[in-house]
């Protein structure tokens, strides 16, 4: 299994606050610290003035910021496995998986609630299956997934007899275009999602032994943690999640169609990868994320407006995959050439008189 050794670099990085208020607020506001926040404002500038008509438009960041709530739950839904140093390459068909599955639900005459629940569980069983492929068959974690991915898209295309699923009534579609003050649900529910998984990586015991399962698999399992059941939780989460935004998905298009999924692999991918790079010294965590997610958005949604051509989004989100990549690498061999560094001045010898 692939582990990116994340913690081991966020400990021993020397703390900024040891330079006194100054220094930490000159690493707080650095472009190392918070890159995406950088790229924004010159997008913004950018487009400000290169097509300020339609991208000031209030109409173009309230539709931005509907249509990219998806995306954004499909990447904080990677976070918790890549956090445990998993890549979960099925993520995008976990999505279609969750838009046909519950349209053919629905299609069978069942309630919404059982539809989104029934739907959900399978976004678990998913996770489940793919979990104890990495850990009891011991799958290298891109191939198990990878090999996950294409058994799911084969049973979209099952399920959906390889056509799109219509008509699944008004009262479905409410719970991807409804608006509470003007902003749509799935909004909503991103930011209550977003919450939820920070608040479980960050502040709890659970989310410690999902970094440090992350950080050093070995470390972690000398200390105690069950890295077997983390890894295997992690990708549980993963599926739920995912679920849910193939259910917002199928809701919103007021279809289920089984070709949508692997659309979402590269910006979420893109967009955890940048937000690692951000606010946590090199860690996956939940609002680098999200803010990447609306980075990259407004990067493509100015091109767009700009009469870019269609394969703009594919070619923006490639190149911000590889920079997030290339940042992340840069930082984790910054971090360990310092800690050497140091080492090194602490046993050096004292010179003789």
């Amino acid at each position: 299994m692939t582990v990116i050794d994340h913690t081991e670099t966020r400990t021993e990085n020397p703390s900024p606050v040891h330079g006194g208020p100054a220094r930490t607020l000159r690493h707080a506001l650095s472009f190392r610290s918070i890159s995406a926040l950088w790229i924004f404002v010159a997008l913004f500038l950018l487009f400000s003035l290169w097509v300020p008509n339609t991208f000031l438009d209030g109409d173009t960041w309230k539709a931005m910021l509907d249509d990219q709530a998806i995306t954004a739950l499909t990447a904080i839904s990677l976070v918790v496995p890549l956090s445990a140093g998993v890549f979960n390459l099925a993520i995008g068909s976990q999505v279609a998986v969750g838009s046909t599955l519950s349209a053919w639900l629905l299609s069978q005459h069942l309630p919404i609630p059982a539809t989104v629940t029934l739907t959900l569980a399978a976004g678990a069983a998913i996770g489940l299956a793919a979990g104890l492929l990495i850990v009891r068959a011991r799958i290298d974690s891109f191939i198990a997934t990878l090999g996950v991915s294409s058994v799911l898209l084969a049973l979209t295309s099952w399920i959906s007899d390889g056509q799109q699923i219509l008509d699944l009534g008004a009262p479905y579609q409410e719970l991807a275009t409804g608006q509470l003050f003007g902003i749509t649900y799935p909004v909503y529910f991103l930011v209550l999602v977003a919450l939820a998984v920070w608040y479980v990586l960050e502040r709890t015991p659970a989310g410690r032994r999902v970094y440090a399962t992350g950080g050093n698999l070995d470390a972690a399992r000398l200390a105690g943690v069950r890295t077997s059941t983390t890894i295997v939780l992690s990708l549980i989460a993963c599926g739920v999640i995912a679920s849910a935004a193939g259910t917002l998905v199928s809701s919103r298009l007021a279809t289920g169609d089984p070709s949508i999924g692997p659309g979402y692999l590269l910006p979420a991918f893109a967009a955890a990868f940048l937000g690692s790079t951000q606010f946590s010294g090199g860690r996956y965590n939940v609002w680098g994320t999200a803010i990447a997610v609306y980075v990259l958005a407004t990067g493509v949604k100015g091109l767009q407006l700009a009469g870019a051509p269609v394969w703009i989004p594919d070619l923006f989100n490639g190149l911000a995959l590889l920079l997030a990549v290339g940042l992340a690498v840069r930082r984790d061999t910054a971090g360990r050439t310092s800690a050497i560094a140091r080492l090194l001045r602490r046993r050096r010898p004292p010179q003789e008189a």
